[in-house]
């Protein structure tokens, strides 16, 4: 039993079964996207169903195969965890209270990040920068809030739609950071009735467009900077132990020989 799930094991991690599954993935993912034309469900609904159907299948199938093949060694591969919460959601009924699940069947096509290493050590770089970003993400609450306060009180009088509380301000000031029609948009407006608002909004953007965002970015691209090393030092573990193994049985060979 143990040599079976060893060979079932070996079957699923080959190359032309991954690409099959990728393969697959992808075609989901289409069928996935016309199901929310009205034009091609009217016309091939049922079609499009079955199929959808057939790939949910494939995905279970192999699924269950894993689980048989490794056992509860499965579950402690964090990709495996997530592919079998994605195809969780993927099974979840139909009814009314559970619409929004049902809608995230679109997430099976984050699946195809299990197989491409190059995606897999992105997103494990950010899920590593997550810890270090934490503290960076609170400071920007606090200057967020501290922001909020002062426009509230500052041009909630003139501009209740934008500064009208708290919230609003919040939001307001998450428009500009991301510098989108901040000029012209809001901030000129805003100047035409206080002169010297620019005073508030120009260090605001300074410090959370150009500063603490710049901190954010440089945490993620540290991180995977280092997952990258580490999977490349792993790498070169691996292959001066096959190439030591082969030193020492060429050893064991010649030693054979001359005796």
């Amino acid at each position: 039993m143990t040599s079976f799930r060893t060979r079932l094991a070996g079957w699923l991690d080959a190359p032309r079964i991954r690409y099959s599954i990728l393969a697959i993935i992808i075609v989901n993912a289409v069928i996935l996207g016309m199901e929310t034309s009205p034009s091609l469900m009217a016309d091939y609904g049922d079609l499009l169903h079955t199929l959808d159907n057939i790939c949910l299948a494939v995905f279970v199938a192999e699924l269950v195969l894993k689980l048989f093949a490794k056992g509860f060694a499965f579950f402690r591969d964090p990709w495996n965890l997530f592919d079998f919460c994605v195809i969780g959601i993927s099974l979840a009924p139909a009814s009314e209270g559970l619409s929004v699940l049902r809608a995230l069947r679109i997430l099976r096509v984050l699946r195809a990040l299990s197989f491409a290493p190059r995606l897999r050590r992105t997103i494990e770089g950010f899920i590593g920068a997550l810890p270090g970003m934490s503290s960076v993400i609170i400071l920007m609450a606090i200057i967020f809030y501290i922001g909020a306060v002062i426009s509230t009180k500052l041009f909630a009088s003139e501009f209740g739609l934008w500064f009208g509380s708290i919230g609003k301000s919040a939001y307001t000031l998450f428009q500009i950071m991301t510098l989108e029609s901040w000029s012209m948009g809001i901030v000129r407006p805003v100047m035409e009735v206080y002169p010297s608002a620019w005073l508030f909004f120009v260090p605001f953007i300074l410090i959370t467009s150009f500063a603490v965002v710049n901190v954010l970015v440089g945490l993620i691209v540290n991180s995977m900077h280092e997952a990258h090393s580490e999977e490349e030092t792993v790498a070169t573990d691996a292959y001066r132990d096959d190439v030591l193994n082969q030193l020492k049985a060429m050893s064991k060979r010649l030693d054979e020989l001359e005796g």
